[in-house]
């Protein structure tokens, strides 16, 4: 079994078509899919996902005050600096929306009335899909830990296609290079950089591959848009070559694609795609530069 993650280190750059086109083309020998964008996902845009089963997801925890113990004594507002406390009357109360769960009051309070509680911070789905299993989430607004919540849909990813022999993960990172795509690349198999001919996208492929060269995962680039800039798609090539880093593609811009996304479907779907060709190429390289990594 394979793992391959698709990245960006910058969002627009098609790289949710290019994950959707590869999970299409993966799923002919078996293929269990992740949507690894917690705070945004969007691949199920093109498989329109059917939930077969949903999970509460617990990110962390948050203080709340027992009334018949708390005595007033105001401690928990003097030592919370997130201004989550107030007390009147002779009574505390924490607002669960400005508790930040650093366990302040519970540490200082002399009657031990406050109790640290898991609070639920998302929710993963398992879903099916024409071209396999997908395991996606949505994390809440305002809640943190999205890398352990990225780290729990792919572990189940990884489990299921342990179970069914299933020969490919297919994993649709986050854009940029925060927790979220850390916990979707490290360990992974093989990563595929998709970039643009812009300053921003040079910029920003230079970024992401200074992260999978830190966690020790191949990469390859793929160059969408190509016929954007020759001048910047020449200047990505060189940092390639500089870098050692593989183009596998060169993808030119196709309006098809926008008709692919409002047919919900993935541009390998449409019969007149030019760069359904490519993308099929592309696909056939990295199980190709797959089978020599790991």
């Amino acid at each position: 079994m394979k793992q391959i993650v698709v990245l960006s280190g910058k969002g627009g750059t098609g790289k949710t078509t290019v994950t959707a086109a590869l999970a299409h083309l993966a799923s002919r020998d078996g293929a269990v899919l992740v949507d690894a964008d917690v705070d945004a996902p969007n691949l199920g845009l093109l498989l329109q996902p059917q939930i077969e089963a949903s999970t509460p997801f617990t990110g962390g925890s948050k203080a709340r005050i027992t009334a018949e113990r708390c005595t007033g004594c105001a401690r928990c507002h003097e030592v919370c600096r997130f201004d989550a406390v107030s007390c009147e009357d002779g009574a505390c109360h924490i607002e669960a929306l400005s508790c930040e769960g650093c366990a302040s009051c519970y540490y200082q309070c002399p009657e031990g009335a406050v109790a640290m509680e898991g609070c639920q911070a998302g929710q993963w789905y398992h879903s099916a899909t024409r071209f396999g299993p997908l395991f996606h989430a949505l994390l809440l607004p305002g809640q943190e830990n999205s890398g352990k919540l990225v780290s729990t849909v792919r572990q189940q990813a990884v489990l299921t296609a342990h179970e069914g022999a299933v020969p490919w993960v297919i994993i649709d990172g986050a854009p940029g290079i925060g927790c979220p795509v850390i916990a979707a690349a490290t360990g992974a198999d093989l990563a595929v950089l998709v970039t643009e001919p812009t300053v921003s996208g040079l910029h920003d492929l230079e970024r992401v591959a200074e992260l999978t060269r830190h966690l020790r995962v191949p990469a390859v680039v793929c160059l969408n848009k190509v016929d954007l800039s020759a001048e910047l798609a020449d200047r990505i090539t060189a940092y390639c070559r500089r870098e050692k880093i593989l183009i596998l593609a060169h993808l030119p811009y196709d309006a098809g694609v926008l008709r692919a996304m409002q047919a919900g479907k993935a541009v390998t779907e449409m019969v007149d795609s030019p760069i359904g060709h490519e993308l099929g190429v592309l696909w056939a390289a990295l199980e190709e530069v797959s089978a020599c990594t790991r």
